[in-house]
């Protein structure tokens, strides 16, 4: 396969994902259900390539700009979004020491509110959960 085959079909599979949903500002409740129901078909794949990837950080970006704007929330804790996080997935707080490489006392530490994630638990702990790092507070 040659370079220039395989570089159009990267490009006619992230055109197909915008033309699915178009990567513009966000106007009404229907067109955020929509970006929100592909957001959570491509978090739903096991890998992403990159297009897919890059298309996911663009349209999560777009998405999270309006709800800031349209619903703004008061920040919450580390202790409270990392709870959330871990009830939300369903896992627990020993799963998520081991899937993220943070260790366990760190972890308990912030459940309980007496430790603060520095950048590095955040970076981790987003990649783990397929969130923004601006989920959490800093």
């Amino acid at each position: 396969m040659s370079t220039a085959t395989h570089a159009g079909n990267s490009e006619d599979r992230y055109l197909g994902l915008v033309r699915q949903c178009p990567l513009r500002p966000i106007r009404s409740d229907s067109e955020l259900d929509g970006a929100v129901r592909m957001i959570d078909a491509l978090l739903s794949q096991p890998l992403l390539r990159p297009e897919e990837q890059d298309y996911l950080e663009v349209l999560s970006d777009i998405v999270e700009r309006h709800e800031t704007e349209e619903h703004p929330i008061a920040p919450v804790s580390d202790a409270a979004m990392l709870k959330h996080l871990i009830d939300a997935r369903g896992t627990t707080a020993q799963e998520v020491a081991k899937g993220t490489g943070i260790v366990n006392s760190t972890i308990s530490a912030v459940l309980n509110g007496k430790r603060t994630l520095n950048r590095q638990h955040i970076g981790k702990l987003a990649k783990f959960f397929h969130v923004s790092p601006n989920v959490f507070a800093f």
